[in-house]
């Protein structure tokens, strides 16, 4: 590879690098699969399980989540990673409908860290997302089945 250094239009010099040697298979990070499971209105990961809510449509969702997504939040379990390559595994379990997945960063992070978004997850099917995440707070949600925010923190 070669690299030139310029200043306003004079080349000052040019520096040979050559490319590292290719990492071994014990060195390469290969990614880490994730599993996550939807039924109707949530993720089952961060709240303990299924909670068998009767929701068959994504309006029923929205409006259980309006009664309950702050406190289940407050109970739910943070999903903390280290920075690195994963595959994250989306299931639709039993949501009678086509879900998907959306992942982003939190607050200024929503901007800086990585994301990764997509549908088509049939009933009793999966979706693979690969994402390589970098430090910081992201959320996660379906905003098909509709779920709350849930908290993924990679540190």
């Amino acid at each position: 590879m070669n690299i030139f250094f310029r200043t306003g239009t004079s080349l000052l010099f040019t520096l040979a690098l050559t490319a590292a040697p290719a990492l071994g298979a014990a060195e390469a990070a290969s990614p880490r699969i994730i599993e996550l499971h939807q039924t109707a209105c949530q993720f089952t990961e961060p709240e303990g399980g299924d909670r068998h809510y009767d929701a068959t449509s994504s309006a029923a969702c929205e409006s259980l989540n309006e009664r309950t997504a702050e406190s289940r939040l407050l109970k739910a379990k943070t999903l903390k990673l280290a920075p690195g390559p994963y595959v994250l595994r989306v299931y639709n379990d039993d949501v009678p409908y086509t879900l998907g997945f959306w992942l982003r960063g939190s607050g200024l992070g929503r901007f800086t860290l990585p994301g990764v978004s997509g549908g088509g997850i049939e009933p009793g099917n999966f979706r693979e997302y690969s994402i390589d995440l970098k430090v910081g707070e992201y959320r996660y949600s379906c905003p098909l089945n509709p779920t709350p925010d849930y908290v993924l923190r990679v540190e």
